[in-house]
């Protein structure tokens, strides 16, 4: 139980941080200029945080539904997902170590259809968002499907293997 505590501390932590961090102007971004690295760690963190939150929903459709948790995860993912996450994709961070050496393969930061797949995770998270405040367990695991399936599309074409 304390060590779930405390990791549940540091995720909240991590999570605070990325959202600060994508969430600054535009401005202030471009003053800071950011190392490579650090925008691998942001991209990074911005992932698990993603995954804890889909796993949240998951975990809520395939056992007992809490509505209030369910909320709270899809809106994590919406907020997330339209937060700008492209900007993390810089020139320089192809190859590199964040926390770990990067999974992205170089096509992500060429191909045009990239720009496809990370519309259509954004469109899907925000309907997931939509869909968990109506409350339904059929359409918010329905939908779920649908947003992990974006992801799995990325994952496919533009993640390295393990």
């Amino acid at each position: 139980m304390k060590n779930r505590k405390r990791f549940v501390a540091v995720l909240g932590a991590t999570a605070s941080t990325v959202l600060a961090a994508l969430l600054a102007t535009p401005a202030a971004q471009a003053q800071q200029t950011p190392k490579p690295e650090q925008l691998i760690k942001w991209r990074q963190s911005a992932y698990q945080v993603i995954a804890w939150n889909t796993g949240r929903v998951k975990a809520n459709v395939d056992g007992t539904y809490n509505k209030d948790d369910v909320i709270k995860a899809a809106n994590a993912i919406a907020a997330l997902a339209n937060s700008g996450l492209g900007a993390l994709y810089a020139p320089g961070t192809e190859t590199g170590k964040g926390w770990k050496e990067t999974a992205a393969k170089p096509e992500l930061f060429t191909d045009k259809k990239a720009g496809e797949v990370a519309a259509s995770f954004n469109k899907e998270a925000n309907e997931l968002a939509r869909v968990a405040a109506a409350g339904d367990v059929s359409q918010v695991k329905a939908q779920l499907a649908k947003l992990q399936g974006t992801c799995k599309a990325c994952h496919d074409d533009y993640r390295k293997k393990d």
